[in-house]
């Protein structure tokens, strides 16, 4: 049976990643770098692999790469082979390129369809939201680039606060800066291992945003957008 989302009456504050549920990779800046080292790249192609590669990324703690920044270089091996498209020098000039420009903007600047309107129908309707992301660093900036920064009453870098999820030491975080008890919370994030495991760790409620529709025996509530 498909668990239920929580009662809308039971929450204070709604606590969400940002990398695949509020932005995504810009899949348009890829395939153009690919391209421009030769590549033949399609932005469609690579954005509809996403959800796999995210899925066979998704490893219980102790298995496969450790870190966000480990997870980065695994994700885009996964990413090309998804995609089609073989390793070569090539695809090793373009994504150093792209982590270059990661480095100082964020590459996971592409906000999907109808996010902005979810966000900012949340807080007009008085619901408090705040981010709670695996990021290095850029995460406030970029919100702010999206227009988004007022819709939160909190954004958590992990890179700044020095915690990464799973540790659910970054979402107790959350939950002292937000004023919220564990049992008022609800967290959205994309991946199974890091989002739903650590939102637990910490009492927090999780919902896992399945794009694919990859997951259909988790044992928490999905959706598949924001």
């Amino acid at each position: 049976m498909r668990a239920k989302l929580p009662d809308p009456s039971s929450i204070r504050t709604l606590l969400l990643d940002a990398g695949g549920v509020i932005v995504r990779p810009d899949f348009e800046r890829v395939a153009a770098s690919l391209g421009a080292h030769g590549v033949e790249a399609d932005a469609d192609v690579l954005r509809r692999a996403e959800p796999r590669v995210k899925k066979e990324l998704d490893r219980p703690p102790g298995e496969g790469p450790q870190t966000d920044e480990e997870r980065g270089f695994v994700y885009f091996d996964l990413l090309l082979r998804h995609a089609g498209i073989t390793r070569s020098a090539g695809t090793d000039a373009a994504l150093l390129e792209l982590k270059a420009w990661h480095d100082e903007h964020c590459l996971w600047d592409e906000v999907p369809a109808g996010v902005g309107e979810a966000l900012r129908g949340l807080r007009g309707a008085g619901v408090p939201v705040s981010v709670v992301s695996n990021s290095n660093g850029t995460v406030r900036r970029l919100m702010e680039r999206l227009g988004f920064l007022g819709l939160f009453d909190v954004v958590i870098d992990s890179a700044v606060v020095g915690i990464e999820k799973p540790d659910p030491g970054i979402f107790r975080l959350a939950l002292e800066r937000t004023g919220t008890a564990a049992a008022e919370a609800i967290y959205a994030g994309d991946i199974c291992n890091i989002d739903v495991v650590g939102a637990r760790g910490a009492g927090i409620r999780p919902v896992l945003v399945d794009e694919g529709d990859l997951y259909p025996d988790a044992d928490c509530p999905r959706v598949r957008s924001l």
